[in-house]
């Protein structure tokens, strides 16, 4: 029984550290975009806050993508057995 838990909790840890490295690779990704051309002059807590918003939607959606990605191709074996 413990070694559910244990699997369960890997598997909790490899999913925080995915969607937090996602995100700040989106975050990083996003610098190279001026956001200041589409939003107000002076309105820089605005774009600073759009950016981490991005940054958060974009990098879980590709970490998302990449874990089910993952999951799926390890059950793929299973059609032959």
């Amino acid at each position: 029984m413990n070694n559910i838990y244990q699997t369960i909790g890997i598997q909790a840890a490899i999913g925080l550290f995915s969607h937090i490295l996602f995100i700040c690779i989106a975050f990083y990704a996003l610098q190279s975009i001026r956001l200041d051309v589409v939003f107000k002059k002076g309105k820089t807590f605005q774009i600073q806050l759009m950016y981490i918003l991005l940054s958060i939607v974009l990098g879980y959606s590709v970490s998302k993508f990449v874990l089910d990605f993952t999951g799926l191709s390890k059950q793929l074996p299973f059609i032959f057995s």
